[in-house]
C-alpha cells in the first residue's frame, strides 16, 4: 500500500475520506500501527445541517466525471459510531481556514 510505504520513508501520510463505517477506519489504523508510527484520528463534522446540507448541495468537484453525494445520499449513508479515541473538528458557521486555525491538531506524540 502506497500509504505504508510513505509512512516506512518517514513521511506524513493523511488519508482524507468519509470512513463512515468501522471496518475503514480501523483498517487506516492498521497501516500506521503495522509500521510502528503515531496515529490520529480527526472526525469532521458540520453540526449546523442546513449549513451543511448548502455545502452538499453546492460543492464542485475538481475532478472531472467524479460525481458528488446528493443531500439525500448523505442522510441515508451507513454510519458507525466511533468507538475509538479520535480528535472532533466542527466545521459550522467557519470558513475552512478558519476552522484549521482554530483547530491545530493535537500533538500525537505516543498514539498508536
Amino acid at each position: 500500500m502506497i500509504a505504508a510505504d510513505n509512512l516506512s520513508l518517514g513521511s506524513t501520510v493523511v488519508a482524507d475520506s468519509v470512513n463512515s463505517i468501522k471496518i475503514t477506519r480501523d483498517a487506516w489504523r492498521l497501516v500506521g500501527e503495522s509500521v510502528g508510527v503515531p496515529v490520529i484520528e480527526i472526525e469532521i463534522v458540520c453540526s449546523d445541517q442546513e449549513e451543511h446540507k448548502r455545502r452538499i448541495e453546492t460543492r464542485i468537484s475538481n475532478i472531472e466525471r467524479l460525481a458528488q453525494p446528493t443531500w439525500e445520499e448523505v442522510l441515508t449513508q451507513e454510519y458507525e459510531p466511533w468507538i475509538q479515541e479520535k480528535y472532533v473538528v466542527d466545521s459550522a458557521g467557519e470558513s475552512p481556514e478558519k476552522t484549521v486555525r482554530k483547530n491545530a491538531v493535537p500533538d500525537c506524540t505516543g498514539i498508536n
